[in-house]
């Protein structure tokens, strides 16, 4: 498909990154007026030591790549996992490395096998120590076959070598710490069962773009695969979530009391052109610092002002060994109540404390804190009764990630520690994580030798391509501005279109905690500031008739209103009087002292929900005493939200870069999904957003939201939200669209089928069933944004690096590391803030518009520099991005569900009274659902419902 002619921006230096910007480096700085900026590189790039091993040449492999896309077009065209069209050749070539290792398979097969156990046992520690016994058993018959075999400790076993069959191999159980099984040790039998023989050549032929072997599936071999390479690593390491791997000699750094960031790898095979490639990239997580847990909830009463956190109840275990032997249990819940004053019942003393009961029954055991930290729970998840144990005879296990969810501050320590530049990585995956994950041939005393399989140790080396920046230009007639390294400077520029302001109020809230930096609604510090703004609003061509009504409201203190209730109580009266008395403004500008995790949230439901007002929140610290340019700034940055709720338009792309969308009537939709994280009461529904465009410029993007089942990832009213957005399009332009472009954001690749099977026929319904005067049928295409993989790219010539080593803005990638059927490519629009810079991962699931690579490329690439919020390319096309942010806005309004264990100070959050069984549980997750959803009521009011009320 031809591709209109783009003309080239500015230079491409370096400057500090967007928001959802991935990470870039640690210099900031704009461009420099050249493509590079710094010298030590060849022509003017970088300094060649920010370059990882410098020049290359792109893999041989990779040389029939032509052949394999015309090979293509004999396949009939399906639009449902369209293969790919072609590759992209717009743009300037480049040469990179990516983090993708070239695995040598063997020539036979993988024996697969489903595992049985009797008695069988769901409890996964159990599973998981089962197996590792399983490994040291000197069964004979099985024995022999121990050194050829992998497994996932729960039901998957592969083996290089034919088993006997059938086999049952006997283990007695014993807990690890104790020396050996004893009399009562309980026997289980494992049933070996053969499944298949996964044929190495069937893999080979698909990789190699063999087009009769299209539909064959390759997720059970690559699975079988990534069982043997990640068995070193789960034996020597700890293994989080689903491929990464923390290991005792890794680097480590305190992030807060008791909790320590951790280095760790990530490791997956993935299929590509010609070759099975093992991606290694370097990943961080929290871990439980290892210690006794009475020491470390006196370090926190001393930093906390006496309270227990809820952390310690999340998933933690422990190590007791009061009953003369070693037990890991999970904490179940910090009691509220000492161990002199937390009494129960039992059958040796009746009625006895817990303190009591230790000095009874272990007299050697001396309590330190009988009655100044609380006692813990330790009985199972479904238990009916409680086990109280003092926490001074309980050990914080090492290698235990924290489940809970990280506070600002230890987020932004955790990025900082994480942000490293991209030669630093590259030096840690080859020199330490290969040996660490037995990928080199020196740590072959990892499964690998046993299945014949090897890992070459450098890194893939792949075309890629930069892309040309789009133009774009403020208001109407003016000269495009000048794109450097994918932002631009809007000093003195007015909007493309402004917005209207009818009337509009000031309202500061004050903290009664002496932090408030106004007296009062008349300070003239808060003059100041609503007349800076203002005349900021005016200069950027919003039309500001009035002057502000100036309102301030005091608070209750936190003290006296841990939950605020009261205090936005006094809020929503303070401005329900006063559109009772003047009418709705055009917004609210809130003032507040500090970030807050209830009084922000609490406002945004109370505005968005309840009055139908929009509210736009500055932090006094940003603006008062700051220096002038800085405050400005500031300003600059609200007046484009404040331009996007009012329905403005802050700037558009050229005619040339929309032409992809603008050649028939289209509408671009944005969709997302955020789910309850930790600190969530159980039950909490997850909130979906769809988002779409509505004018020609693809600049306003409303939105529709709504809660859904807990953590279930496809929309389930989709079609209702897609006739909503048609509905608004049709109002707007008189028609309806003649094409949709669906950008689907937070899928997994294991679900792309999934929303083929559930969205599709959902988005297809809406186009039945909306309001129409004949029947209506647009042409669908759905585009998946993936930004959780670890593929990372590096430049093997400084001329085209950053000027940390990173690429550049513009760099796309869709030959080498892609897939070898399948329509997708990497896109890095964006310069990065820190660290190493992450490209979003797009794939064409569905396609009845016949995209061409480099149509769908640029397109998406311009489109990136469509995101009103900023004057810089963003890393996630606009729609996903604002879907993500209106799911976020979501957040706000079940803010009492998602938040709760900042509602406490201690951690009795989890249920009153005697241990609950399943029953119990699900129950009370329904009753939390019904709750939320009487929250949520009918969602955004219908007064914002238009508008891009989220941003």
């Amino acid at each position: 498909m031809s591709n209109p002619s783009r003309g080239r921006g500015g230079p491409r230096g370096s400057y500090p990154g967007g928001p959802r910007g991935g990470a870039g480096g640690f210099s900031g700085g704009r461009g420099s007026s050249t493509r590079g900026g710094y010298g030590g590189g060849s022509r003017g790039g970088v300094p060649g030591d920010l370059i990882f091993r410098g020049p290359a040449s792109v893999d041989q492999r990779l040389a029939t790549l032509d052949e394999l896309v015309s090979s293509f077009n004999k396949l009939t065209f399906n639009p449902e996992r369209p293969h790919r069209p072609g590759f992209g050749t717009l743009g300037r070539q480049i040469t990179l490395r990516a983090n993708f290792f070239p695995i040598k398979l063997p020539k036979g097969p993988i024996h697969d096998y489903h595992v049985e156990i009797t008695p069988s046992t769901d409890i996964k520690r159990i599973r998981a120590r089962l197996f590792k016994l399983l490994e040291q058993s000197n069964q004979q018959g099985w024995e022999q076959f121990v050194p050829f075999i992998a497994h996932d400790s729960s039901q998957r076993l592969v083996s290089a070598k034919k088993l006997p069959q059938p086999l049952d191999v006997q283990v007695q159980y014993y807990e690890e710490g104790e020396a050996g099984p004893n009399a009562r040790s309980k026997t289980y039998t494992f049933a070996i069962i053969h499944t298949a023989d996964l044929d190495i050549a069937q893999l080979t032929k698909y990789l190699s773009g063999d087009i009769k072997s299209r539909d064959y599936d390759v997720q059970p071999v690559v699975a079988a695969v990534n069982l043997v390479l990640q068995t070193h690593a789960a034996r020597t390491g700890v293994r989080v979530g689903k491929n990464r791997y923390f290991f005792p000699s890794q680097e480590r750094f305190e992030l807060a009391l008791g909790i320590e960031g951790v280095k760790g790898f990530f490791t997956s095979a993935r299929p590509t052109y010609n070759e099975l490639m093992v991606n290694v990239g370097v990943c961080m997580t929290a871990f439980y610092k290892p210690g006794n847990l009475a020491d470390a909830m006196m370090a926190f009463q001393r930093s906390s002002d006496g309270a227990m956190p809820q952390r310690f109840t999340q998933k933690l275990k422990v190590t007791t060994r009061h009953l003369g032997y070693t037990q890991k249990k999970p904490i179940k819940k910090v009691m509220p109540t000492s161990a002199r004053r937390t009494f129960f019942h039992c059958e040796e003393y009746g009625k006895i404390s817990v303190e009591e009961y230790f000095r009874k029954k272990y007299p050697h055991i001396t309590l330190r804190h009988a009655d100044d930290l609380p006692v813990v729970d330790i009985s199972g998840p479904n238990s009916k009764f409680s086990i109280y144990v003092p926490a001074e005879v309980c050990e914080i296990e090492p290698g235990q990630p924290f489940r809970g969810r990280l506070n600002e501050k230890e987020t932004s320590n955790m990025i900082r520690f994480a942000c490293n530049p991209p030669k630093v990585n590259a030096d840690a995956i080859i020199e330490n994580g290969l040996p660490t994950l037995g990928f080199t041939p020196g740590t072959l005393g990892s499964p690998l030798s046993g299945f014949g399989i090897t890992v070459d140790n450098n890194m893939a080396v792949v075309p890629g391509r930069e892309l040309p920046p789009p133009r774009l230009t403020y208001e109407a007639g003016g000269r495009p501005l000048n794109v450097s390294n994918g932002s631009w400077n809007i000093l003195d520029v007015k909007f493309h279109n402004g917005g209207a302001i009818k009337s509009w109020w000031v309202m500061v809230v004050r903290e009664k905690d002496g932090r408030s930096v106004f007296s009062g609604a008349d300070d003239p510090n808060l003059t100041d500031i609503w007349r800076g703004f203002g005349e900021k609003c005016r200069k950027s061509g919003i039309s500001l008739g009035s002057q502000p009504v100036k309102l301030a409201q005091s608070l209750v203190s936190r003290a006296e209103d841990p939950g605020r209730q009261q205090a936005l109580g006094s809020i929503r009266q303070k401005i329900e009087e006063n559109i009772s008395e003047r009418g709705k403004p055009s917004f609210i500008l809130v003032l507040l002292s500090r970030r807050d995790n209830f009084i922000y949230p609490g406002i945004k439901r109370i505005c968005d929900v309840e009055l139908g007002v929009h509210t736009i929140h500055m932090l006094t610290d940003k603006v008062v005493g700051k220096d002038p340019n800085k405050q400005d700034q500031y300003f600059s940055n609200i007046a484009l939200k404040l331009n996007t709720k009012l329905g403005g338009i802050n700037h558009v792309l050229d005619s040339d870069s929309l032409k992809w969308l603008t050649k028939a009537k289209t509408m671009v939709v944005g969709m997302d999904v955020t789910h309850p994280g930790p600190g969530s009461i159980e039950g909490t529904p997850s909130i979906a957003a769809v988002v779409a465009s509505v004018d020609s410029s693809f600049v306003q993007f409303p939105a529709s939201l709504r809660c859904q089942e807990t953590k279930k990832e496809m929309i389930t009213d989709l079609a209702d939200m897609m006739i909503d957005r048609l509905r608004l399009y049709a109002e707007k332009n008189q028609s309806l669209p003649d094409r949709v472009f669906v950008y689907r954001d937070g899928v997994s690749e294991g679900q792309f089928n999934t929303v083929l099977e559930e969205e599709l026929p959902k988005i297809l319904e809406a186009f039945k069933r909306v309001p129409q005067r004949k029947p209506y049928r647009p042409l669908l295409t759905i585009i998946i944004c993936g930004k959780r993989h670890h593929a990372k790219f590096w430049p093997t010539d400084s001329q085209f690096a950053d000027r940390n080593g990173n690429t550049r803005p513009g760099t796309v990638v869709d030959r080498g590391v892609t897939a070898v059927f399948d329509f997708d490519f990497y896109l890095q629009p964006h310069v990065g803030l820190q660290g190493h810079v992450k490209a979003t991962h797009y794939t064409v699931v569905y396609d009845e518009n016949r995209l061409g690579a480099d149509e769908l490329q640029q397109g998406t690439h311009t489109a990136s520099y469509l995101y009103a919020r900023a004057t810089k390319a963003v890393s996630l096309v606009p729609a996903a991005y604002y879907a993500d942010l209106a799911c976020e806005r979501g957040r706000c309004y079940l803010n009492d569900f998602l938040s709760a264990d900042d509602k406490m100070s201690s951690s009795v959050v989890s249920g009153k009274g005697r241990g609950k069984g399943k029953v119990d549980k699900e129950e009370e997750k329904i009753r939390v659902f019904k709750e939320a959803k009487k929250a949520w009521g009918e969602g955004v009011h219908p007064d914002l419902r238009e508008s891009m009320f989220y941003i």
